[in-house]
C-alpha cells in the first residue's frame, strides 16, 4: 500500500442525528434573522404586520424578503465555507461529490431539494437511514454529500 493511500482521510457520511441538531442550530438562526428583519420593518409600518390585505404588493415584496434571506443564508455559508453556523457546531461539511465547495447553482438547487426532503414529512432525510451511502435524497438529487469532519488536535 502506498503512503497517499494510507494517509488519505476516511469520508464519513452525517448521520441524521447530526444533521437534526444541525437543523435545528440553523433554524434557530434563520428565526432570529427573520425577527430582526421584521422588527426593523415594523418601524415603517408604524408597528403594524405586513399582510397583504393592508399592503398589497408590499406585503408580497416581505414574503419575497424572507424567502430570499434564507436563499442568502444557505447560499452565502454553503459557497464560502460549506458550512452554516449550525453545521459548524456539528462538525459538518456540504461538499460536490468531488470534495469540492458548492457553487450558487448547487446551492440553490440543494436548497431546493431539501425543502421537499424536510417538507414531505422528512421522509427524505429518513432515507439517510436506509441508503448504503447515507445521502438524503437532496444530496443523490443534487450530487452533494455532507460529510463530519474530523475532530481538531490540539
Amino acid at each position: 500500500m502506498s503512503a497517499d493511500v494510507a494517509s488519505a482521510p476516511t469520508i464519513v457520511h452525517a448521520g441524521v442525528l447530526r444533521r437534526f441538531g444541525a437543523a435545528l442550530y440553523d433554524s434557530l438562526l434563520l428565526l432570529a434573522l427573520v425577527m430582526v428583519v421584521t422588527a426593523l420593518l415594523l418601524f415603517l409600518t408604524g408597528g403594524k404586520a405586513v399582510t397583504v390585505n393592508d399592503y398589497g404588493v408590499w406585503g408580497y415584496a416581505y414574503r419575497v424578503l424572507l424567502v430570499l434571506l434564507v436563499i442568502g443564508f444557505f447560499g452565502v455559508f454553503w459557497t464560502l465555507k460549506g458550512q452554516t453556523l449550525g453545521m459548524l457546531a456539528w462538525r459538518l461539511r456540504v461538499e460536490r461529490e468531488s470534495g469540492s465547495l458548492l457553487s450558487w447553482s448547487d446551492a440553490l438547487k440543494r436548497l431546493a431539494a431539501g425543502c421537499l426532503s424536510w417538507g414531505v414529512l422528512a421522509l427524505g432525510i429518513l432515507w439517510i437511514l436506509v441508503d448504503r451511502d447515507r445521502l438524503a435524497w437532496h444530496d443523490r438529487v443534487t450530487h452533494t454529500r455532507v460529510v463530519v469532519l474530523p475532530k481538531k488536535r490540539r
